[in-house]
């Protein structure tokens, strides 16, 4: 029985045909194999043969006259390669199209289709540029031809491709055969030769002219640029189009980076300064010379380009919102309807807008100055305020009918309480209403020992603030360890730095003192199995200890006042039901999610608003929180195309006067150079990278990026390849 495999350079049809040989062989078969070709670059049309007999192969010969024939490209199937064939004969293509799709006069043939192609791409057999189908189709062609599938398994693994075996059993199922429609008869003709051209004499070649012959038909898949979905873009919480305005501002368009990044959020100044930057965990460059400070980028721009003007639509019925709390949600949601031409009213219970990022986070942290100065540019829009109103249940009923909807931004309103003896002593405060007066009221004096409890970012902003209203000494006890603090870990640093300590698997137990507080009564802590969090249980032991103190602060969290209700509704998914019916009621930020963060308000507002225009068939997009697993992953840059540099390090106020004043502490970067260091993941930034590695000179430069030539493209996948971004990608034709 004598195979002949039709593929391209690359494909590896030579170490299919080795694969089937070896299954053979293992079935007490003599066999031979070997290839055809020689310098052929990847693409070119390559021959491969496989020889099974009972006894002894002794023919050195090619194959001229097959019994089956394997085509691992269905566009290099044409009369060459059906030359010999002999009728009844296996003609099994790489194909995912239908049996019609195919010319007549294969009658003859026991004709197989598998798309051997998708199947290996799906199972990740190659490189992102080059998709090796021959484990994969020869699976097919053991099912075809009778091989035993635990032959073929055990073929895998002894020639090392059991790794590869999960995608030939798929093949092997999934391979779809239509038998011949004739009786098999004798073999085909031995194929017919042409008159080759006369071959010149060495000294009659004077010049090498183009051959003509156009490559680009010996292609199986194309290269394509594409926008692939950047891990800081993935890991962005209020969907801000981070490698947009880097990598405006990394070609110094100030103006152009500031658009891209207010077409998102009102609120670039307050982020880049308290938000934990997740898409800094996320950046691909973290795993080769430090993250690029895209927080510190975002607030650069803010800082710089304050002012930059969007333009919004003037709609002849916009829509008229009401949107319940001022702060970073209610704000997004505010945004996000009045840049697509609707009217939003804010309604919040403080004289001014803002809400935790006013009365909870300091001024050394954020100035108040930034937030009002963002909260300006949002009002400038033509968002309407009614401040110092406390809504009751009824009112939101009011609202829901006089509006044509609502968005409940409330935050988390209610603070976890501590009820333990001794917990009403003088001395003993909640730490939200602390720094509410120290940013409200401003004259806070405190002296002594100060005891925090908590570790979140309240925790800290508790620890730091206590430090510049006078005390002597600060402690934060936490029920975990400092690894599972949830504040932001440069929070925890700074708050070292200043002075503050960290007393770690500690929970409050209680208090004591006459009138006023003297000591706070701490239980040790053990940890147990991990929780819903992921993070190990605490368990307070009986060992307690009493830590003198002159004030204690609680920062133990806050949860959603859902009281603020009326009865019949009932919140469900971030929308808002009454018996059973969705009102145009839609509930964002920490209200709806408890996520915590700036960032998540932010996005948590925007999807709020989109909600709202989408109910009343506006052609609105919501934003949604994109899949992280699609983003492109630190093993699809190419880091040898990028020199090592190091990340510019933001400013700080000098450590000794820092706690003397509420002073920012955080100055920011003094250029936008940092920008310059972003890979523009999945991006493409014009580098000419693919131009240079083309090894056809397929690659042209055009006003817009780039075009191919596929013509003469053979689909080789090197500038896939060497793309250092993943700003390319392979597709089959």
């Amino acid at each position: 029985m004598e195979i002949r495999l039709h593929g391209r350079g690359g494909q590896g049809g030579v170490t299919c045909a080795k694969i089937l040989a070896a299954a053979y062989a293992r079935l007490g078969r003599h066999v031979q194999t070997f290839g055809d070709y020689a310098g052929e670059r990847s693409g070119a049309p390559v021959r491969a043969y496989t020889r099974v007999d009972d006894q002894p192969i002794t023919n050195r010969n090619k194959v001229y006259r097959p019994d089956h024939v394997i085509v691992l490209d269905r566009h290099l199937l044409g009369r060459d390669v059906l030359d010999g064939l002999a009728s009844g004969g296996i003609l099994l293509i790489n194909s995912g199209e239908e049996f019609g799709a195919f010319d007549a006069g294969l009658e003859t043939y026991r004709v197989g289709l598998v798309d051997a192609t998708k199947i290996a791409r799906r199972h990740g057999i190659g490189t992102r540029s080059v998709v090796i189908v021959n484990t994969t189709i020869a699976g097919a062609f053991a099912k075809l031809d009778g091989i035993p599938l635990d032959v073929l398994e055990e073929t895998y693994r002894k020639l090392g491709f059991s790794g590869n075996f999960a995608a030939a059993r798929e093949a092997y199922e999934s391979v779809r055969e239509r038998p011949a429609r004739f009786e098999p008869r004798e073999r085909g003709a031995a194929p017919q030769t042409t008159r080759a051209a006369p071959v010149q004499a060495l000294d009659e070649h004077f010049e090498s002219p183009p051959t003509g012959l156009k490559t680009g038909a010996w292609s199986t898949q194309r290269p394509r640029y594409i926008e692939a979905l950047a891990p800081c873009n993935a890991w962005c919480p209020a969907g801000n189009d981070v490698v947009g305005f880097v990598q405006a501002l990394a070609r110094d368009d100030l103006d152009g980076a500031a658009r891209v990044l207010r077409s998102s959020t009102p609120l670039p100044g307050v982020c880049g300064r308290v938000c934990p930057a997740p898409c800094m965990e996320g950046c691909n460059r973290a795993e080769y010379d430090g993250a690029v400070d895209i927080r510190g980028l975002e607030r650069w721009i803010a800082d710089h380009n304050p002012a930059v003007a969007l333009d919004h639509p003037a709609l002849e019925t916009p829509l008229r919102v009401a949107i319940v709390g001022g702060g970073p949600a209610g704000l997004a949601a505010a945004y996000t309807l009045s840049a697509a031409g609707h009217t939003a009213v804010i309604f919040e219970r403080e004289r001014e807008l803002g809400g935790l990022l006013l009365t909870g986070i300091p001024n050394y942290r954020l100035p108040r100055q930034v937030l009002h100065r963002e909260v300006a540019s949002l009002l400038a829009r033509g968002v309407e305020v009614r401040c110092g109103e406390v809504l009751t249940a009824q009112r939101l009923r009011d609202l829901e009918r006089e509006y044509d909807a609502l968005i409940l931004a409330t935050g988390l309103q209610k603070v976890q309480s501590l009820v333990v003896e001794g917990s009403n002593l003088r001395g003993v405060e909640d730490g939200l209403g602390f720094l509410r007066r120290v940013n409200l009221h401003g004259a806070v004096r405190l002296h002594g020992h100060v005891v925090v409890l908590g570790g979140g970012n309240s925790a800290m902003d508790c620890a730091r603030a206590a430090l510049r209203c006078g005390a002597e000494r600060v402690t934060v006890a936490y029920r975990r360890t400092r690894a599972e603090m949830p504040a932001i870990p440069e929070e925890i640093e700074a708050a070292e730095l200043e002075g503050v300590r960290l007393l770690a698997l500690r929970a409050p137990v209680g208090f004591a003192g006459g009138e006023r507080l003297t000591a706070v009564r701490l239980a040790e802590v053990d940890l147990g199995e991990p929780d819903a969090t992921g993070r190990r249980r605490p368990i307070v032991s009986e060992r307690t200890s009493e830590l003198p103190c002159d004030f204690a602060l609680l920062a133990l969290g806050q949860s959603a006042d859902r009281a603020l209700l009326p009865a019949d509704w009932e919140l469900c998914d971030g929308h808002v039901r009454r018996e059973g019916q969705s009102l145009r009621v839609f509930a964002a930020g920490d209200f709806a999610t408890g996520d915590g963060t700036v960032a998540h308000a932010v996005g948590s507002g925007r999807r709020a608003a989109g909600r709202v225009m989408r109910a009343f068939d506006v052609d609105a997009r919501v934003f949604e929180r994109p899949q992280r697993e699609l983003a492109v992953a630190s093993s699809e840059i190419r880091f040898d195309h990028y020199e090592r540099a190091e990340r510019a390090l933001e400013r700080c106020a000098p450590l000794p006067t820092r706690t003397r004043g509420f002073d920012e502490v955080n100055l920011g970067l003094d250029s936008s150079r940092e920008a310059r260091r972003c890979f523009s993941c999945g991006h493409c930034t014009r580098c000419d990278t693919c131009l240079v590695y083309c090894p056809e000179g397929v690659v042209r430069r055009t006003d817009h990026g780039y075009e191919l030539d596929t013509t003469f493209c053979k689909g080789c996948g090197i500038c896939v390849h060497e793309c250092p971004r993943k700003g390319m990608e392979m597709t089959t034709l």
